[in-house]
């Protein structure tokens, strides 16, 4: 059995860039066809360097992966609706729980 040289951070780490890459994909290619084919390259590629194993060159990789995912980040990222900043974000707001103003009562033309 062969012990793996990476820590579980590491192994977080990966597993965090590969979600934000699949994220930022899915920001730019709303179809799920075409997403789909996009995210088996970026799986490929993951699994392309899944036996690197020197330090160096593991950082050169992710290094290059980090500035590629910067690169090409979407300028206005999918927010779910939900999702503070999305599009039905606190658009049920409860009313202000202030004194009620009638207007009619005030209204000097009645």
């Amino acid at each position: 059995m062969s012990v793996s040289p990476f820590s579980s951070a590491h192994r977080l780490y990966i597993k965090s860039l590969y979600k934000r890459m699949l994220k930022n994909e899915q920001d730019w290619v709303i179809r799920y066809d075409l997403f789909r084919a996009r995210a088996l390259t970026i799986r490929a590629q993951f699994e392309e360097n899944r036996n690197v194993h020197d330090p160096r060159a593991l950082a050169a990789i992710l290094e290059k992966a980090e500035a590629d995912l910067a690169r090409r980040k979407h300028p206005d990222p999918y927010i779910p609706g939900e999702f503070p900043g999305g599009t039905k974000w606190e658009r049920n707001a409860p009313p202000p729980l202030g004194p009620i103003f009638d207007h009619l009562a005030h209204d000097s033309h009645h």
